[in-house]
């Protein structure tokens, strides 16, 4: 069987380097009621505390820490909220990057299988 070069996925090594990188963790009102759930919160408080307004100013996006690191990330890479993370930090690296990840992440690189 031959390695389709073309098409790589990558397979996460819970490096926590993403979760450093300062910027929008955008949430749907789904995820928003799932982690606030999980973190044993109502959800009004849940947004009101550990929400912000994205950047573009159509989304809510979990608040960052001083550092800019998520203020879900506690140590140097645990998620305190992993069982109901949100999409975009589960899609990471597969489903979308950010400018100069390569440098951070320590994502394994699998190429794709060919046929």
């Amino acid at each position: 069987m031959s390695l389709d070069t073309s098409k790589v996925s990558y397979l996460c090594q819970r490096c926590g380097n993403c979760c450093r990188w300062p910027g929008d963790v955008i949430v749907t009102p789904e995820e928003v009621d799932a982690i606030a759930r999980h973190v044993g919160m109502e959800v009004d408080e849940f947004i009101q505390t550990r929400t912000r307004l994205s950047a573009n100013r159509k989304h809510l996006s979990i608040i960052d820490k001083e550092d800019g690191s998520c203020f879900f990330l506690e140590g140097k890479n645990s998620c305190l909220i992993q069982p109901v993370k949100p999409a975009q930090c589960s899609g990471f690296p597969n489903s979308w990057q950010f400018p100069g990840w390569r440098d951070v992440c320590e994502a394994i690189e699998i190429p794709a299988k060919a046929g």
